[in-house]
């Protein structure tokens, strides 16, 4: 039978409310972020699984806000003196200098992380063992197969939040997660493929299903890969693939849509809400609701519930992705976005799961045949983005020239670069084949959390593609 988190943590609603009391002599809100986390994984290498890691994180984290000032503190150990100790803290780092409101959340989602099997209950040897069959599988499909590394991590966080409203509550997430590189070769030549699986569930994510996916991911299309070249640079249409294409929108728009960043001015859309910012049919959403999903949470880290928010509606910014502290900036309700790392950090508003909802222009197919010239791509690696001039640049590993309305040469690579908010305006097609991308998708603005992101495939006009 699964421990309550006021037994893990060994505190009851008293010395909660005794804690909140204490950090409310320095503000006029507080609230505690109790974390227990534990993670494994095992790491595979020259054939075999010889290597594996434990990790246990157990805290409190106590933040007293007085205006948009914040004091933060935490502590190892969740005993009364400890956790008294934290709350002096951060009452003397906020001090008293302003009020501070909170409006109301949304409905408290339903569970969202079904587990068949948990993974403390996993038998380690028939982990290592998948590990192993999964090797395997890439080497059967393609004999050029030089070396393949591959590791699988899974992590259960209980999570308490409390708060100078009296508000308990509680979460309990698992996440599961399947990293695999492959190095090829050819005649002197060498591919590398990164493939990666990781969601909210338990051990059972582990089948053969998963296994063939991974597997005929990491070798799909390697004869093009070998044979691909730098095209031609310069401005041109761009027909962006169904699914991971979406972290584009998650770095070139979606942290511009984040709410900090926008009260204090930082982003190039704080003064566009309620203006069109795209054409009419575009629906872009951060969700927190998807069943399974890698960016899911019930309750965000300030304890809001998880929900799904549209930030642009039919084309028109409706909502950025807010925090308590920007909620109350803005006098809205918060939409569950405040996260942080772990105990020892302060939430910030940060993304759940990024994505841009089906259009109704068709297919892939339909977009690529629009193009006279341009390019398709179907893999993004790193990117940089400047949040307060919108620019962008992205380095693609794969895809294709678009040659009068035909795939033609296979390409790699090559930059995109364009500006978030005129990039939105030059969508000019939506297909409708939303996927939502289940890689291992880690955002790292100032801390580092789970996301994940999709898109359906959409043609960009007058983008920047540079090759020779």
């Amino acid at each position: 039978m699964k421990r309550s988190c006021i037994d893990i943590f060994g505190v009851g609603i008293p010395q909660l409310r005794a804690i909140v009391s204490e950090g409310l002599k320095g503000g006029n809100w507080c609230d505690l972020y109790f974390e227990q986390t534990v993670y494994n994984d095992l790491l595979l290498r020259d054939g075999v699984v010889a290597s594996g890691g434990f990790h246990l994180d157990y805290g409190c984290g106590v933040r007293v806000l007085d205006g948009e000032k914040t004091g933060y503190a935490y502590s190892e150990s969740t005993d009364l003196p400890s956790l008294m100790d934290a709350a002096r803290a951060a009452r003397s780092i906020a001090g008293r200098s302003g009020s501070f409101g909170v409006t109301a959340g949304a409905p408290v989602p339903p569970q969202l992380y079904a587990m068949k099997q948990a993974w403390a209950d996993a038998d380690k040897k028939v982990l290592a063992a998948w590990l192993e069959r999964l090797e395997a599988a890439v080497r059967t499909r393609e004999p050029r197969t030089l070396k393949v590394i591959a590791m699988l991590s899974w992590s259960q966080s209980d999570i308490m939040m409390y708060n100078s409203l009296d508000e308990l509550t509680e979460d309990s997430r698992p996440l599961g997660s399947v990293t695999m590189t492959v190095i090829f070769g050819n005649n002197g030549r060498t591919e590398q493929r990164n493939v990666s699986r990781s969601l909210r569930c338990g051990s059972e994510m582990l089948g053969e299903q998963l296994l063939a996916e991974l597997a005929d991911e990491a070798v799909r299309g390697l004869d093009d890969s070998f044979a691909a070249r730098r095209p031609k640079g310069g401005r041109m249409s761009v027909v962006m693939a169904a699914g991971a294409s979406g972290i584009l929108l998650h770095e070139a728009m979606g942290h511009a849509f984040e709410a900090d960043f926008n009260r204090k001015g930082q982003s190039i859309f704080c003064d566009k809400m309620g203006r069109r910012i795209c054409k009419k049919g575009i629906n872009i959403l951060d969700d927190a609701t998807i069943p399974g999903n890698r960016g899911s949470i019930r309750y965000d880290d300030e304890g809001v519930p998880g929900q799904k928010t549209y930030m642009v509606r039919d084309g028109v910014l409706t909502s950025y992705l807010h925090d308590r502290i920007s909620a109350n900036f803005y006098g809205v309700p918060p939409t569950g976005n405040g996260r942080r790392e772990s105990f020892r950090y302060n939430p910030i508003p940060r993304m759940r799961t990024t994505y841009m909802e089906s259009g109704a222009d068709g297919t892939l197919e339909d977009l690529i045949a629009s193009v006279r010239k341009g390019v398709y791509v179907d893999k993004f690696a790193n990117g940089e983005v400047r949040i307060g001039e919108g620019d962008f640049t992205f380095y693609v590993n794969r895809g294709y020239l678009i040659e009068n309305g035909r795939l033609t040469m296979p390409i790699k690579d090559v930059n995109i670069i364009g500006n978030g908010p005129q990039a939105l305006a030059d969508i000019v097609a939506v297909a409708g084949d939303l996927k939502i991308d289940d890689g291992t998708w880690t955002c790292g603005k100032e801390q580092s959390v789970a996301v994940s992101c999709g898109i359906p495939s959409v043609l960009i006009k007058n983008l920047t593609v540079g090759g020779e």
